[in-house]
């Protein structure tokens, strides 16, 4: 029997299936919604969520229906009241003049609804039920026009377009920045009006089992970009480089070089803002799985100084470097710089206590002085010896 876990992970070994594209598409299929209906509650975002092939389409159908549905009202009316056997009569009083086929009385429909008015049909005043429907049509006519310009307006002024000029880099790198490991990675914005209020943060996607034996299969933490300082909000003029400290509340605390290439996750990276031109939010996400992630390197600067401004290369965007950097997790470095601070206390108040003993009390006492030397020489090479024997563990570490 294969359980939950050992599916999904057989799953992944043979696609590696991205929660997020890299530009920013949620591969996330939903299915078997049986409440449907709730989408029609929502129809004007409904409407605005279709491709643009099937908006065009209900947009066209919109009209269609309405007019033809009106044509045939009209062309009924006639038939009952013998309108369109009396063409041409100078005494008979028609309810619309003029409509003696249903292709007329479609005519009529579409001219009342767009208000084009030829002048050949109109609705009479021995007719009141085509006064009804006149008066029935347009109010139609006002909602639909209302809805479907509405509808196109926001859709095509929608900010979703916004992000495909808000760019990542496309590796994470990690290195030291102010002696801590880091995750980093770029963003950069190529409009020169800029975000409004931008703001980033970022996710961890991870399967892992609880200690009750439950497997998770997307599990998603928070990554902590300077929430807590502040420095998740962003002044997007230039591009910029995001870092996330690595300390005993991120998600990579244990995570070394090489435990990096044994990992299986997901890091998906968000940016909100406000469009400057519209005012409407803008929202550009991207993925970075653990095989795009450079470990000792940074990347290379792309700003210069050029005739009293401040140029941007965007050619050096995605450019890194190697740094040096220990490929150990930044736990084990911390307990390494702790272990070395340890050593070098313990041999400091070996050296002082050695020093302490070695002063003589008594100046009298000179057969003392001179055993308390002795003793005091027959100390320091073990002394050395620990020392060179602490430092060669320190290399071996």
């Amino acid at each position: 029997m294969y359980d939950d876990r050992q599916i999904f992970n057989l799953t992944n070994r043979q696609t590696r299936q991205r929660y997020v594209t890299k530009d920013g598409k949620c591969r996330v299929n939903l299915g078997r919604i049986h409440e449907k209906k709730r989408f029609l509650s929502d129809i004007f975002t409904t409407v605005v969520d279709l491709k643009y092939r099937w908006f065009i389409f209900v947009f066209m159908l919109c009209y269609l229906v309405t007019w033809v549905g009106f044509g045939v009202i009209y062309f009924v009316d006639a038939l009952i009241r013998d309108d369109v056997n009396h063409i041409g009569d100078p005494e008979w009083k028609p309810c619309i003049d003029n409509v003696d086929s249903f292709l007329s009385a479609l005519l009529f429909s579409v001219e009342s609804q767009r208000t084009i008015g030829y002048g050949t049909r109109m609705v009479t005043a021995y007719c009141p039920e085509g006064i009804i429907l006149l008066m029935a049509q347009s109010i139609i006519g006002s909602v639909i026009d209302a809805l479907m310009v509405g509808c196109m307006f926001v859709k095509i002024s929608r900010p979703k377009k916004r992000a495909e000029t808000l760019i990542f880099s496309k590796k994470c790198v990690v290195s030291h920045r102010d002696e801590k490991l880091c995750l980093m990675f770029r963003i950069g914005d190529l409009r020169d009006s800029h975000m409004v209020d931008a703001k980033i943060r970022a996710k961890l996607i991870k399967s892992r089992q609880t200690k009750e034996g439950e497997f998770i299969p997307l599990e998603q933490s928070e990554i902590n970009l300077g929430y807590d300082t502040g420095e998740d909000r962003l002044f997007l003029v230039e591009p910029q480089i995001i870092c996330h400290f690595i300390n005993d509340h991120s998600p990579f605390w244990e995570m070394s070089a090489e435990a990096l290439k044994r990992e299986q996750f997901e890091i998906i990276v968000i940016l909100e803002g406000i469009v400057e031109a519209t005012g409407m939010t803008c929202q550009a996400k991207t993925s970075y799985t653990e095989d795009e992630i450079l470990w000792g390197h940074r990347f290379e600067p792309c700003m210069t100084l050029e005739k009293g401004a401040f140029r941007v290369d965007y050619s050096h965007f995605d450019k890194t470097f190697d740094v040096q950097t220990p490929w150990a997790s930044a736990k084990e470095m911390l307990e390494l710089k702790e272990n070395e601070q340890n050593d070098r206390s313990t041999l400091s108040l070996y050296w002082d206590n050695m020093f302490q003993t070695g002063i003589p009390e008594d100046p009298n006492m000179e057969s003392a002085d001179g055993s308390q030397e002795n003793h005091n020489r027959m100390d320091i090479p073990s002394i050395a010896e620990g020392s060179r024997e602490c430092d060669s563990n320190d290399l071996h570490v």
